[in-house]
């Protein structure tokens, strides 16, 4: 069994603070040393290209994909970056973390396609394809009642991207932006860190169709751990656990993975504070809850192996 995070904004916080990948800190979530005490095998490291970035998106990605293969480098024993699933099981038989680079933000690609071939070049295997804002792309969630869908550009994006093996993100995005990724490519997709709009009405959830919608296709939704997705009133591990019984019931096991937004959130539910002790709990949890042995493999990381198998080979 391996584990799987599909979902963290480490990247980001290396570029800001006085952090290193491989050094345990105090600070933050994530590093070396707390993935390998938690047990996470696979690591989706996402290269956030929020609004102060837009001006020049492709200089700073650039700038953090070179940060991150600094880290890998400077790791090279522990960790190494993972472009198909033959990369990850070498790297497991090694002994060593695998990295999986994405962008969350379709700004990165600045308009055109070729920057995106040039990011899957470079060895970008998913991509989310708004924030909450609007883009070149689409619509995402804070456009409220505003919200439009995919942009022409947006239709081609995502039709070569799953011509070139990028995993389609619809973490973020907007309803109409959803509904016409679902009408514009017939690949499973992925909704790297999102909970369950019944159990929790923030507008980053997802609701029970899109569920069906994501899981009917072989899809996979990274149950997260932020705060306000888990409950509006009082978060919990148990909360947690809810979403994730409420994805099996409405979506089935095979849609159910981790994301957990570890460095891109303030605060965490108690158990779940930073990637060393997170899985561990989460799948004492489950146990708890009467999830198979053979389910809570899924969860963890069977799903998300799968899908990356299935999309980038």
């Amino acid at each position: 069994m391996s584990v799987v995070d599909a979902h963290c904004d480490t990247l980001t916080v290396l570029a800001q603070q006085k952090r290193t990948l491989g050094e345990c800190s105090s600070r933050g979530h994530l590093d070396l040393p707390r993935l390998r005490q938690g047990g996470i095998d696979v690591q989706f490291f996402a290269i956030f290209v929020g609004p102060e970035n837009s001006r020049q998106p492709v200089h700073y990605t650039n700038e953090i994909i070179a940060l991150f293969q600094e880290a890998m480098h400077a790791n090279s024993s522990l960790i190494c970056h993972v472009k198909n699933s033959q990369d990850i099981e070498k790297a497991i038989k090694a002994n060593k973390i695998c990295a999986v680079l994405t962008i969350e933000g379709g700004e990165a690609i600045r308009g055109s396609i070729e920057q995106l071939e040039a990011y899957y070049r470079q060895g970008v295997r998913a991509l989310t394809l708004t924030w909450n804002g609007r883009n070149e792309l689409a619509d995402g969630v804070g456009m409220g009642t505003e919200a439009g869908g995919l942009t022409t550009l947006g239709r081609q994006v995502v039709q070569r991207m799953a011509e070139l093996g990028i995993i389609i993100d619809v973490s973020h995005l907007s309803q109409p932006s959803f509904w016409d990724v679902i009408s514009e490519v017939k690949v499973p997709l992925a909704a790297s860190h999102s909970n369950c709009y019944s159990l929790c009405s923030h507008i980053r959830n997802l609701t029970d169709e899109q569920v069906k919608a994501i899981a009917v296709r072989g899809g996979v939704i990274g149950a997260t751990y932020m705060p306000q997705f888990i409950d509006i009133g009082c978060a919990s591990l148990d909360r947690l656990i809810d979403h994730i019984h409420h994805l099996y019931k409405v979506g089935g096991i095979s849609c159910i993975g981790l994301g957990s937004d570890f460095d891109g959130i303030d605060d965490t539910p108690v158990g779940l504070e930073h990637a060393g002790v997170a899985v561990p709990n989460v799948a004492a949890a489950l146990q708890q809850r009467g999830f198979t042995c053979s389910e809570i493999d899924k969860i963890l990381g069977d799903n998300w192996l799968r899908l990356f198998k299935e999309i980038c080979g």
